[in-house]
C-alpha cells in the first residue's frame, strides 16, 4: 500500500473524533491479543488456521467498515485481481474470502506489521528490482499452492478510487501458462460516491490515514463486486489478462 503521486488532501482530525480513535485502538488490540492466542493454539491441530481470517474480519468491523457481496464467490483456489484504495482493502478482502495477499517489501520494513501480514500468507515482493522478477513469480506460484486464494493489486499502488491506474501484468506471469484449474477472477472495491474522502493517496502518512478512519463516526461502505472469472481466450498471456481484468472492472464502474 503505498500512495499515488496526486497530492494528499487535508483531513485533520476533529476533537470529537479521538475519543472514537481511541476505543476503535483498545478494541483492536484486545482482538490482536485473542486472535494470537486462538492461531498458535489452534495452529498446534491444523495448519488451515483460521484465525487470521476472523481477526481480519473483526478488524474490518471495528474500524466502521460495513461490507456488502455481489456476484460469484471464488472459487477455493483462484487469484483475485482489485483495485486499490486503502489499507481496508485487506481486511475486507481476507475476511469475506480468506485470501493471501501480494504487497511491497516496503511494509516489511517494520518487524510487527510483516509478522502480522505473514501470518496470512502475505508475500512481500520488490516493485522496482526487475532482476527479482523470476523469483518472485515463483514465490506467487508457491502461495497459490499454499494458500489456495491470492490477490494482487495489479495497479501496483493506491489510488483515489473514482478511476482506475494502469494494470501492471509482471506478476500475472506466474499464472499465464500451466494453471487452468485456477480461476482468475477481477474484483471491483466500491467506496461509494465519496471514496476520495477516504481514500490514501498523496504525501499522507499511512499512520494518518489508518487514525483518519478510526475516527469516523459514520460507517464506512464497502461493496465488494466479485466479477465472473476470466475465459480461457481472455489469460492467453499476462497482458491480456491484466487488459480483461482492467476493462471487466471499468465496465461494471460505469453501469
Amino acid at each position: 500500500m503505498t500512495q499515488a503521486t496526486a497530492a494528499a488532501p487535508e483531513h485533520p482530525i476533529a476533537l470529537w473524533g479521538w475519543p472514537l480513535v481511541a476505543v476503535r485502538l483498545f478494541a483492536l488490540l484486545l482482538t490482536l491479543l485473542a486472535s494470537l492466542a486462538a492461531y498458535y493454539l489452534i495452529a498446534i491441530f491444523t495448519r488451515a488456521n483460521p484465525a487470521p481470517r476472523l481477526f481480519l474480519r473483526a478488524v474490518a468491523a471495528i474500524s466502521g467498515l460495513r461490507i456488502t457481496m455481489r456476484g460469484a464467490r471464488p472459487a477455493k483456489r483462484s487469484v483475485l485481481l482489485a483495485n486499490h484504495v486503502s489499507w481496508l482493502d485487506v481486511p475486507a478482502l481476507a475476511g469475506t474470502t480468506g485470501t493471501a495477499f501480494v504487497a511491497h517489501d516496503g511494509l516489511a520494513d517494520f518487524g510487527p506489521l510483516r509478522w502480522l501480514c505473514e501470518l496470512n500468507d502475505t508475500i512481500f515482493v520488490a516493485r522496482h528490482e526487475r532482476r527479482s522478477v523470476a523469483a518472485q513469480i515463483e514465490q506467487v506460484r508457491q502461495a497459490i499452492a499454499d494458500t489456495g486464494s491470492l490477490t494482487i493489486f495489479p495497479e501496483g499502488t493506491t489510488s483515489d478510487g473514482t478511476g482506475l491506474l494502469p494494470f501492471k501484468s509482471s506478476l500475472l506471469s506466474a499464472v499465464e501458462t500451466g494453471c487452468d484449474d485456477l480461476a482468475i477472477q477481477p474484483v471491483w472495491l466500491d467506496y461509494g460516491p465519496r471514496v476520495a474522502d477516504m481514500a490514501w493517496v498523496g504525501e499522507e502518512p499511512g499512520l494518518d490515514n489508518f487514525l483518519r478512519l478510526l475516527a469516523r463516526w459514520k460507517p464506512l461502505r464497502l461493496t465488494l463486486h466479485f466479477l465472473p472469472p476470466l475465459t480461457s481466450e481472455q489469460r492467453s498471456d499476462r497482458k491480456t489478462i491484466a487488459r480483461h481484468a482492467r476493462e471487466a472492472i471499468e465496465r461494471t464502474k460505469a453501469q
